[in-house]
């Protein structure tokens, strides 16, 4: 395992290599970024020697050791081809673990599932190189028909499971120069999101019934938009009462404080005067005890799972309203805001859209059930304008 330290301020890599301890200087002074820097570079050596693929001249070429390491690289050199037949269980943790750095804790934690339940499983040591189309065909075919533990999975969570794997034959294939087989594999069709907005009347039902210390939580959560994980794990020092604004810049998921779901996620919401009301409200119950704004008697973030189990489906049975998860208050908030006239590019940069594209395909057909423009707004004007009479 390569490590990295420090000598007269400057950084030095310490590895071992071909059964010999390696100490490489580097001219990089010992700061934090440098050091960051060089943790990717370790990174990639160390996959590199893992998979055999390594050469001292690329990563240490000015090395007084580079000669004694070419030498003993020559005298490797017979099995220069074993590598595009590595076993997929080796690779596959390999590029894990260079992926680990683009990656938050959540979509590694998820990859390394999918991983040990049905990639290392099914794969095993299989060599790379003869990891075909038809392999992979029955693979999936065999997910659509058994699933897991005898629970069919849905289209959905079986493309989930295929992208880990399409990613690592795909990477194998060219860095061991062999033919890609992820030909003309297309994902398995997707019934569209099952979404199912509140209307206003219902929201208002369920904010005056709600307890009362989450009242201003599920007034924030309909009104703004904000995912789970963004509103879960949203602190005091993002909301700005003075210019009336939240600041999204970081979510939690699985329990671990992280970027939010894409850097286009980042955003500025407004308050309206609800939100507003309902955050003042809200300082009485958490501010003095913790730096979240929702938070448990403990200060820590809440559990999106127990608020569901304990305070969202009772609430929703109690009201006689159709039972649907939390996320929908997400989609009611675009829905209010189409039916009440705003602008489509506000909204999406209020829900952390990168175009308005989605909120056509996903939300507008809700419109006219909201509003009732359902093509009578231009009777209405031509009615004004005297060009036709009211029926």
């Amino acid at each position: 395992m390569a490590s990295i330290n420090s000598r007269n301020g400057n950084l030095y890599v310490d590895f071992r290599y071909i059964g010999q301890r390696c100490r490489e200087q580097t001219l990089l002074a010992d700061t934090k970024p440098n050091r960051k820097r060089l943790e990717n570079f370790v990174s990639k050596m160390q996959a590199e020697i893992q998979l055999g693929s390594f050469r001292y001249e690329n990563y240490f070429p000015q090395s007084k050791k580079l000669e004694q390491f070419q030498s003993l690289e020559l005298m490797r050199s017979t099995n220069s081809h074993k590598d595009s037949s590595s076993g997929f269980d080796c690779f596959s943790r390999v590029w894990l673990e260079e992926k680990k750095p683009e990656w938050r804790c959540s979509q590694i934690t998820n990859v390394e599932n999918i991983l040990k339940i049905y990639l290392l499983p099914h794969f095993g040591n299989v060599p790379l190189n003869t990891i075909n189309k038809a392999k992979i065909m029955a693979f999936r075919g065999n997910l659509v028909k058994e699933g897991n533990s005898g629970r069919l999975l849905s289209a959905s969570r079986i493309n989930h499971i295929m992208t880990p794997l399409r990613m690592v034959i795909t990477e194998a294939s060219e860095r061991f120069d062999f033919e890609n087989p992820w030909k003309n594999i297309k994902p398995l069709s997707v019934p569209k999101s099952n979404v199912s907005p509140f209307t206003l009347e219902e929201v208002m039902l369920i904010i005056d019934n709600v307890r009362v210390d989450y009242k201003p939580y599920f007034t924030v959560r309909f009104f703004t938009g904000m995912r789970t994980g963004e509103i879960d794990g949203l602190p005091w020092k993002n909301i700005d009462f003075e210019r009336r604004q939240i600041v999204i810049d970081q979510a939690i998921v699985g329990g671990v404080i992280g970027d939010t779901k894409t850097s286009g996620s980042n955003r500025i919401i407004h308050m309206n005067q609800l939100v507003y009301d309902a955050l003042i409200e809200q300082q009485s119950f958490t501010k003095h005890r913790s730096e979240f704004v929702f938070s448990t008697k403990a200060g820590t973030p809440l559990s999106h799972r127990n608020v569901t189990k304990r305070v969202w489906y009772p609430l929703l049975r109690y009201l006689e309203l159709d039972i649907r998860n939390p996320y929908q208050s997400r989609h009611t908030a675009a829905t209010l805001w189409l039916a009440a006239g705003e602008s489509p590019e506000w909204i999406a940069a209020q829900m952390g859209h990168s175009s308005t594209t989605m909120l056509f395909t996903v939300y507008s057909r809700y419109v006219p059930n909201l509003t009732r423009q359902d093509g009578s707004a231009l009777d209405k004007l031509l009615i004004e304008r005297g060009i036709i009479q009211n029926p």
